[in-house]
């Protein structure tokens, strides 16, 4: 299995995961190509994780005669055309999951399209998220016949993680309090100077909701440049380990926690949506039920665009539409619980992506 980054290796991770439990005749070689990647890399249970060479004829026959693999599948998109022409002369089988192509990617350019056709020709098999993803695939080059609409593994992923959070863990109780809690995550400067100001205006009008931000870099500068604009906003504010559920604005100052955060959200804000590098995943929010929020970058984020399709989240443009957004949702407890279970609901259509997923790389294995 290969996945470049993180963000594929989360689409594979719930496939492997079937294939350690229903194969245990197999064994399993993860590759990815992102510095990133490699710690979540080394947390899955496989038999061997690395990075994966450079796409070259050398190193892409150096790989497969050290693996001598039966199947190599991708996940998501990035199959990489030399070690898979390399993999076809061998008679290894060709598979990608948890497929989705964007309707603006560059992939769908003249010239990917003639560097990458051959490539995804060669697949066997292909699980794409929906019929939309499946269309363009085919205008990739992937025949027809061999893709199956299996869904996206991810929501396998966020589901199960969000039924595994322990909501009375010592965290969650010492957070817990009387206000609505609005739990921003993955946030940008551009995301916070809409969210600050709409929070600080929906305050002043009397709003009892108290602000959980993490924000995505959480470095000593930005966590400091937080907590100093709650000051000047008159706010009791502390960092993650000395807030109480009688704080107001409380900075998230390390990593790897936010995913059990969301559990106290009656409503969430998601980041990336005014910023270049794009939307990060409303689905763990969505999970706990809780309506999300997100700025206007999301057009390709099919996760978002369903949410607000479905009235489970909302776009907004600027800190006005925010703050009428949020004091909607806050001020309102049955609109809101309305919103969390279209939201809820949405992640739990999705379930049973990866048994899909997981039967197409099983017949690869036989």
């Amino acid at each position: 299995m290969h996945a470049p980054s993180v963000g594929e290796g989360l689409q594979a991770r719930p496939v492997l995961e079937l294939a350690r439990s229903r194969r245990p005749d197999v064994q399993i070689a993860y590759t990815h190509f992102s510095p990133s990647a490699a710690a979540f890399a080394r947390s899955l249970d496989v038999d061997f994780a690395d990075y994966l060479p450079f796409d070259t004829p050398g190193d892409a026959r150096a790989a497969l005669d050290a693996l001598q693999p039966t199947a190599l599948v991708f996940s998501k998109l990035d199959v990489w055309p030399i070690i898979t022409r390399e993999a076809r002369e061998r008679d290894v089988r060709l598979g990608l999951v948890s497929a989705t192509l964007a309707r603006g990617s560059s992939r769908r350019s003249l010239g990917a399209s003639a560097l990458l056709r051959d490539a995804y020709a060669a697949l066997d098999v292909v699980g794409a998220i929906d019929e939309a993803d499946a269309d363009r695939l085919v205008q990739l080059g992937v025949r027809p016949q061999t893709i199956t609409v299996t869904g996206d593994t991810r929501y396998d992923q966020v589901w199960a993680r969000a039924q595994a959070v322990d909501r009375e863990s010592p965290l969650l109780r010492r957070l817990r309090g009387a206000s609505a809690i609005i739990v921003a995550g993955s946030t940008w400067p551009s995301d916070e100077a809409v969210l600050l100001p709409a929070y600080e205006a929906l305050r002043r009008a009397g709003a009892d909701a108290r602000l959980v931000i993490a924000p995505h870099e959480p470095t000593a500068k930005h966590v400091a440049e937080l907590l100093a604009w709650a000051e000047r906003a008159s706010l009791r504010a502390d960092r993650l380990d000395e807030a109480t559920g009688g704080t107001d604005f409380v900075v998230v100052d390390r990593v790897g926690v936010l995913g059990d955060l969301y559990a106290l959200a009656d409503v969430a804000f998601v980041g990336g949506g005014f910023h270049a590098a794009g939307l990060h995943s409303v689905l763990e929010p969505a999970a706990f039920g809780a309506p999300v929020l997100f700025g206007p970058r999301f057009q390709d984020s099919r996760d978002a665009a369903l949410l607000v399709q479905r009235h489970g989240g909302a776009s907004i443009a600027d800190a006005a539409e925010a703050e009428r957004r949020l004091r909607f949702w806050i001020t309102d407890p049955t609109t809101r619980r309305d919103a969390g279970d279209f939201a809820r609901a949405l992640v739990r259509s999705g379930v049973g992506a990866a048994e899909r997923s997981f039967a197409l790389v099983d017949r690869l294995l036989r």
